[in-house]
């Protein structure tokens, strides 16, 4: 009897999971595993942990949603603890699975953790197959080589909506047939190092974690609100629950793939009407692209100072004072303390409060703008390591960003985006 296991990482989804679907189609039995990594929650070189709070929270909401799914179609989610080289093997000999199916990284150390459980199975004859299920154009679709994609965003969008099309997204599967497969065992968060989270009144949006809740919330801001045909009008508010999609905690995780968030596009603009606001959301979605095919193309280079660029800065010392102050909200500069008091108490940021808090840190304080990446990382509920890593070498001039470091004149940005005070008020006046 063929048996595959199903290795889960940022794909917590049934629907839309080229991985799963191919598993139960090609083999007689499958094991759909999640491995806690412990280098996931350990303490980066910076000083932050990996893993905070709330992407913490969310992930276990996630993994209980993604385990009723798959019991529903017959099958459960196995939990591993350890490092996934050593545990992903041993659950490989203890099912005598033959095949292991799972999604293909890009950024350095997700690439490092893959290559050695690929080496590991290797020894045991067990086949590693691994799927691109996290963009919305598929890698071997683009108009050029990944070595070839520009490095300037506007290039790569003008060819790649001009000459590639996107794929259809993949049902779900229609049964999956596992073994018994345990009642789900997820560790406790107090022994991973983490506190209960008490979500703060103010928070622009109670995200719960899981691909039941991503498609509510698409659901909601699509065919509901109908929110969706104002987006490039509001995208760059600071307050309330649908000025934005609120979709990337649940497409970092995976709960949710940009080509579906596409295909339900498509159908509300079939049934309703298209604008420039349902464009735009695939526009943001190109972006989440390129940041992807950005860290396949350059690897390592996102986490190093000088990026992609060979600029050479200097190397301060870093004033952790400073750093401190940024942080907890205590700069002085109101719009950047409400902006970080909100990150910090509710693991969210708006678009325009991320950007402005990262051109303050890298320009107005001076600081290694790996810090701030490295604290994003701890903190954002929808952390995303291409993202995440490619927004902030951009905005420090070490990125994709044909001009040079982006400055934001904070004030200008403050009154233009919130000149009412009413989010500075909300965050600060407590």
């Amino acid at each position: 009897m063929k048996t595959a296991v199903v290795w889960f990482k940022t794909d917590l989804r049934i629907t839309d999971n080229e991985t799963l679907l191919k598993a139960a189609a090609q083999n007689e039995s499958v094991i759909p595993v999640y491995c806690f990594d412990d280098s996931h929650f350990a303490v980066t070189s910076y000083g932050f942990k990996k893993t905070g709070n709330f992407r913490a929270q969310f992930l276990m909401e996630s993994l209980i949603d993604l385990d009723r799914n798959l019991r529903a179609l017959g099958s459960g989610l196995l939990i591993l603890k350890g490092k996934p080289e050593i545990e992903i093997p041993k659950a490989v000999k203890y099912y005598k699975a033959v095949k292991v199916y799972a999604k293909r990284e890009v950024a350095f150390e997700e690439k490092c953790t893959e290559n050695l459980v690929q080496s590991e199975l290797w020894k045991l004859r067990c086949e590693f197959l691994t799927f691109s299920t996290s963009t919305l154009y598929h890698a071997e679709d683009l108009p050029f080589s990944i070595k070839n994609i520009p490095d300037v965003f506007t290039d790569f969008r003008k060819k790649t909506e001009k000459d590639a099309a996107i794929r259809s997204a993949f049902e779900k599967p229609a049964k999956i047939k596992s073994p018994e497969i345990p009642k789900l065992e997820l560790p406790d968060l107090k022994q991973l190092g983490f506190n209960k989270i008490i979500m703060d009144p103010r928070a622009a949006f109670e995200f719960a974690g899981g691909e039941s809740q991503a498609l509510k919330r698409l659901n909601h801001y699509f065919f509901e609100s109908h929110a969706i045909l104002t987006y490039k009008q509001t995208r760059n508010a600071m307050t309330g629950a649908d000025y934005s999609s609120k979709f990337s905690p649940w497409l970092a995780l995976g709960c949710i793939s940009p080509r579906f968030i596409y295909q339900e596009l498509k159908r509300y603009e079939s049934i309703y009407n298209a604008n420039e606001s349902t464009y735009w959301l695939v526009f943001e979605l190109l972006w989440r692209d390129y940041f992807r095919f950005m860290m396949k193309k350059y690897h390592n280079s996102f986490f190093q100072k000088n990026g992609i660029t060979n600029n050479c800065s200097d190397t301060k010392k870093i004033d952790f004072q400073k750093l401190q102050n940024w942080i907890e909200g205590k700069t002085g500069v109101d719009f950047i303390d409400a902006n970080m008091i909100e990150l910090k108490l509710t693991g969210f940021m708006s678009n325009r409060g991320r950007q402005n808090a990262a051109s303050y840190l890298c320009n107005d304080l001076a600081l290694d703008w790996r810090y701030g990446a490295s604290y994003f990382e701890q903190q954002l509920i929808d952390y995303d390591v291409c993202s995440n890593w490619g927004n902030w070498a951009y905005l420090a001039g070490a990125g994709n960003d044909p001009r040079g470091s982006r400055y934001f004149n904070i004030e200008k940005q403050a009154a233009d985006y919130d000149k009412n005070k009413i989010f500075r008020n909300l965050w600060l006046n407590h």
